[in-house]
């Protein structure tokens, strides 16, 4: 009993995952329901039908639905059918770039025509096929038995046969000796009718002597079917089939065939042994026939009109993606978009039934990172252009060179912001010397107003009697500017004798609009702005340098998108279809995460994980869990440590932990820290919670970024970090702070009692270095051993200071 219900349960779990399994898959074989209203139907019916109708055509472009039509037709269609199908997709003959002769297609057409029957049905056909044993076969062999010994037995008693006392007496009684006889007899007449009925089939095709053959050079040039045709209408006479239909002969573009084939239909139907009218329909595309010539090859054409567009195909697209249940993982503009570059149905079903089949195998812990997107993305390419698919994984191909580019161009975008870096520090050379020139004229443009006022025989000038500057380096002398702005000014002559000059008026007389000294704190301010503009100039650029590494793969590509368009154009009429999806970004150098499986080695499946969703452009949570973080760090870029992505706990313990090793990767970390300080506080909290490394990043902050203790003491919001430099920051470091920043002091003592209330964890002795001052050490009393070192430091002067 227990049995019978544990069978019982089976089946009912077998047929529920056979309904999942149907609702997961589509089948890509026509469909039935192609032709709900029945229009096709009646027009096949009606051509089928009429006794004028030998040649028949249903036209439609390729994946239009004609195969569905017309196995609609056939429920509905009682008479034997005869179905011959070229699907021939990538022949071998065409492999090489040739095409497929006459002479192999009219070979296909017979071999599926003729093997299509049973070989008993073809009893006198040429071509011989392997039989079966049949369910009579034990009783023929008997039979075969039998019939041997009964001939053994009538030759020994071949001279009582001959003259007749074999059969003597002719009664019942004797009945032994006549059934010898039938058998024996029977026997030996089928034997001599199965040899004249295999005689029929034997022909002479070559001579062969050893290695040489003799063959009669006809032979490979004319038509198979024409050379055949006897086997042909012994074909038809021995078979009931009305209806021959033909499928795909139009992939091979020979419209010579047509006619062959419509000569053959005549010639069978013309056939006296032919009682009845043999019908060929065929399949093809509307483009077959050029002009008007496929109405003389056809009796009935019938067209069909496509079930699926590139206008309509995102209905098809949503409706694959709902059985799925993938509307809420795919992007609906994607699908709108990449919708338009697919026009065949069944492409379509098969591009997700592929995506059933690699998610499940992709995604087996149920976590989803994959971008559904960019695995459809993988999948729709790899369905359009399967060959290119196949070089890929050499890397080989179109795309494979597309993707080849992206190093290259990483590499000369990088070598352009250079150069212009480099042209932007020689242009600031040259202002830097251009500076002291500028303001040495403006000197002696005064300077020579000067002189002008003065006498000839002037040969020195000073202030309050003091003559000691020099006429001819009064230009260069540290005192210009306050001569310049003098009232008066004394001079000496050659003889030594010393005059007053009043040289109030002299500026104004230079520039009746500006001061000497407001003209040089223009120039003065022009040369800051000079600076100041090639500041930005250079800082802007290594910005770019820094974003062009950490760009998207289809940014770089847009970028270079002229220098892409013949890797594009190599695709073919199709090549719209890979250029839309690499500059959208949906094929990328990520690709091999969506089209092989991921075995664990070196890298766990976290560790992968966490790889797929940095390359994905995703930030991990600080605390995500990574297995080997040594794999992971050899498996990131360069300058994925200058990202968000470097801010994990087990990343950074692994960077810090062996900085000799790791010290550019170190270096460009604590670069990002600096630079989006900020936005790091997640980060922060949980290093600061679970790191082992913690006094070698307070350490490495505060060695490579001198702005570390400014921005901590700038906001309370930092107070973490205030205790983690008290706590951890090595001593000398420590003991240097308030000279180096003498605000931090006061910013202890006053934060003091909130810092500790952090909860970290520090030695009484590390406050003071720092020299902090209380003003109330009650705010303290949670924490008695802090208090006990601060109160035992007390002057006697006053208890609550230290």
């Amino acid at each position: 009993m227990r049995e019978i219900i544990a069978r019982i349960l089976n089946l009912l779990c077998r047929s529920n995952d056979a309904v999942d399994v149907q609702s997961k898959f589509i089948d890509l074989a026509p469909t039935e329901k192609a032709d709900e209203a029945g229009v096709y139907s009646d027009a096949l019916l009606y051509a089928t039908s009429n006794p004028r109708v030998s040649n028949i055509a249903l036209t439609g472009p390729y994946g239009s639905g004609k195969s569905s039509i017309i196995r609609a037709f056939l429920k509905k269609y009682r008479h034997p059918i005869l179905q011959i199908s070229l699907a021939a997709f990538l022949p071998e003959a065409t492999a090489s770039g040739g095409a497929v002769s006459k002479q192999e297609i009219e070979r296909s057409i017979l071999q599926q025509m003729l093997y299509g029957a049973d070989a008993n049905q073809l009893p006198l056909s040429r071509f011989k096929r392997i039989r079966s044993p049949s369910r009579w076969s034990i009783l023929l062999s008997l039979y075969v038995i039998l019939g041997v010994v009964a001939c053994w037995h009538l030759f020994q008693k071949r001279d009582d046969v001959i003259n007749g006392s074999f059969f003597l007496p002719l009664s019942i009684s004797n009945w032994p000796t006549f059934l010898w006889f039938a058998v024996g007899a029977s026997f030996l007449w089928l034997t001599v009718y199965q040899f004249y009925k295999v005689s029929f089939g034997l022909s002479l095709k070559s001579i062969s002597l050893k290695d040489i053959e003799i063959t009669p050079v006809a032979v490979s040039q004319e038509s198979i079917l024409n050379r055949h045709l006897d086997e042909i209408i012994y074909f038809f006479q021995s078979t009931k089939y009305v209806l021959v239909i033909i499928e795909d002969l139009d992939r091979f573009n020979n419209s010579e065939i047509f006619i062959t084939l419509r000569e053959i239909n005549s010639l069978v139907n013309a056939n006296a042994g032919v009682k009845r009218t043999i019908r060929f329909l065929y399949a093809l595309r509307d483009d077959m026939f050029a002009n008007t010539d496929r109405t003389k090859f056809f009796e009935f054409i019938i067209p069909v009109i496509p079930v699926i567009n590139s206008s309509k195909s995102i209905d098809k697209v949503l409706e694959q993606g709902k059985r799925l249940s993938l509307d809420s993982r795919l992007d609906r503009q994607f699908l709108r978009e990449v919708s338009r570059y697919l026009n065949d149905l069944r492409l379509i079903q098969n591009i997700f039934n592929e995506y059933a089949i690699y998610v499940a195998n992709l995604e087996t812990d149920g976590d989803n990172v994959l971008d559904a997107n960019k695995l459809l993305a993988v999948l729709i390419y790899k369905n359009v252009f399967p060959s290119d698919f196949e070089s890929l994984h050499r890397g080989k191909g179109n795309l494979a060179q597309i993707l080849g580019k992206h190093d290259e161009f990483i590499a000369r975008g990088e070598a352009e912001y250079k150069a212009a870096i480099e042209r932007i520090e020689h242009e600031a050379d040259v202002a830097e010397r251009q500076i002291p020139a500028d303001l040495l004229d403006l000197r002696r443009i005064y300077a020579m107003a000067l002189f002008e006022k003065l006498p000839a025989q002037a040969s020195h000038i000073g202030q309050n009697g003091q003559t000691q500057i020099e006429i001819s380096t009064l230009a260069r002398s540290e005192n210009f500017d306050q001569i310049i702005s003098s009232q008066t000014i004394t001079y000496r002559n050659l003889n030594g004798y010393h005059q007053t000059i009043n040289i109030s008026s002299l500026q104004s007389e230079v520039d009746s609009l500006r001061t000497f000294a407001q003209r040089k704190e223009e120039v003065e301010q022009r040369t800051a702005e000079a600076r100041s503009s090639t500041s930005r100039r250079r800082r802007a650029l290594r910005e770019k340098i820094a974003a062009l590494r950490s760009a998207k793969f289809n940014e770089v590509i847009r970028l270079n998108v002229k220098e892409m368009s013949d890797l594009f154009g190599a695709f073919g009429e199709n090549g719209e279809l890979p250029r839309f999806l690499v500059m959208e970004g949906y094929i990328d150098d990520t690709y091999y995460q969506y089209t092989s499986l991921f075995h664990s080695g070196r890298l766990s499946p976290n560790d992968n994980k966490f790889l797929i969703q940095i390359r994905g452009f995703i930030n991990p949570d600080p605390n995500f869990l990574i297995d080997n973080a040594k794999e992971v760090v050899a498996a990131m870029r360069g300058e994925d440590f200058r990202q968000h992505y470097v801010l994990n706990v087990k990343i950074v313990d692994c960077l810090l932990g062996d900085d000799a090793a790791y010290a550019d990767q170190g270096a460009k970390m604590f670069e990002y820290l600096a630079s989006d300080f900020e936005d790091c506080g997640a980060f922060f909290t949980s290093y600061y919670a679970a790191g082992k490394e913690v006094p070698k990043l307070v350490a490495g902050l505060r060695a490579g970024w001198p702005g570390f203790i400014p921005a901590v003491l700038a906001n309370p919001g930092h107070l973490p970090h205030v205790g983690q430099i008290i706590a951890h920051l090595p001593e000398p470091a420590l003991k240097a702070l308030p000279a180096a920043y003498p605000e931090i002091s006061p910013f202890v003592s006053e934060k003091l009692a909130q810092i500790l209330a952090l909860g970290t964890n520090i030695d009484p002795s590390r406050l003071k270095p720092l020299g902090i001052e209380l003003e109330d050490l009650r705010s303290i009393e949670g924490f008695p051993g802090i208090a006990r070192f601060l109160l035992k430091r007390v002057p006697t002067r006053s208890p609550l200071r230290t």
